[in-house]
């Protein structure tokens, strides 16, 4: 690794997890037969969209903490993003928040149909594993990857909290409701990108980074709900207030956005705490602080 800050590396990073997955892709494609050419590009659409990539950042400033190598960040960043915009996809449709935006394009049911943002999320997901189960990489890591992210991903993690969240718009949830909402619908993913990671390297740190992931989960889904109230629909590349539009209960609604941005600031504080002692075994933590910083002052 070259002398340079975190920040430097961040578009690069970006740019290698995009060419790791369009690799994938490219290979699945010309390898299937019988192709379906607008699945293909519709797939293809879903998954190079411009995104902030937070969680392959995670991943990458993780192997970076524990002095791995970028390789095996790869996968599991890769792996996480597929899995992400599946549930973007999905999000989207008219079933669920029925968004005609995302990062600024068309949703891929309103560039296609619904049926085909259907098969995308399908495709995607189920791309997602099998991207983990390739590459040079102990057996016992790799069958720990597929469970992590089944766990994560699962009704236990994500959709469980995005059901939770659907019963939000009908009944006001209570606090604890909503932080255990959002810990399972984006924090889940969010702890397993750093700790997929964590898996490739001996145990020590793990308990240090899990509670990171734990606590800058939620920071995320907080500022979310502040900049659902702020932010614009240019900044946001989606519709702004459509938590509001559809009677979603937020860090916002039920604390008031001062409150809001005081808990986003302790669940930060409590993250950098565990920054703190990994930093004091002689880690190098800069990328995770870096990934920290931008996720609550991001404006989108």
């Amino acid at each position: 690794m070259t002398a340079t800050t975190f920040h430097q590396r961040v578009d690069a990073y970006r740019h290698r997890v995009e060419q790791v997955i369009v690799g994938f892709l490219d290979r699945r494609f010309e390898a299937g037969s019988g192709k379906n050419e607008r699945l293909e590009s519709a797939v293809r659409y879903a998954a190079n969209t411009t995104g902030k990539r937070i969680r392959a950042l995670l991943s990458y400033a993780t192997a970076e903490a524990l002095s791995l190598s970028a390789d095996v960040a790869d996968q599991p960043a890769a792996a996480i993003e597929l899995l992400h915009i599946y549930s973007l996809v999905h999000d989207d449709l008219p079933a669920m928040d029925d968004d005609d935006l995302r990062r600024g394009q068309p949703t891929v049911h309103k560039q296609f149909d619904e049926a085909t943002a259907v098969l995308v999320g399908d495709a995607l997901l189920t791309y997602a594993f099998e991207l983990l189960s390739e590459g040079d990489i102990d057996p016992g890591v790799r069958i720990q990857w597929v469970s992590q992210l089944s766990r994560a991903g699962g009704a236990q993690g994500m959709i469980n909290g995005q059901a939770v969240d659907l019963e939000g718009e009908t009944r006001v949830l209570s606090l604890e409701e909503l932080k255990h909402m959002h810990r399972q619908k984006s924090g889940a993913l969010i702890e397993a990108s750093i700790d997929m990671v964590a898996a490739a390297a001996e145990p020590t740190f793990r308990e240090c980074l899990q509670g990171f992931g734990h606590h800058i989960g939620l920071a995320f889904q907080i500022r979310d709900d502040i900049l659902d109230v702020q932010g614009t629909t240019e900044e946001l590349g989606k519709p702004q207030g459509s938590d509001t539009d559809n009677n979603k209960s937020t860090f916002v609604s039920l604390l008031g956005l001062n409150a809001a941005h005081d808990v986003m600031h302790e669940e930060l504080q409590v993250a950098k705490d565990q920054l703190d002692r990994l930093e004091a075994l002689g880690q190098t933590v800069e990328g995770l602080r870096w990934v920290s910083d931008y996720i609550i002052h991001r404006r989108n």
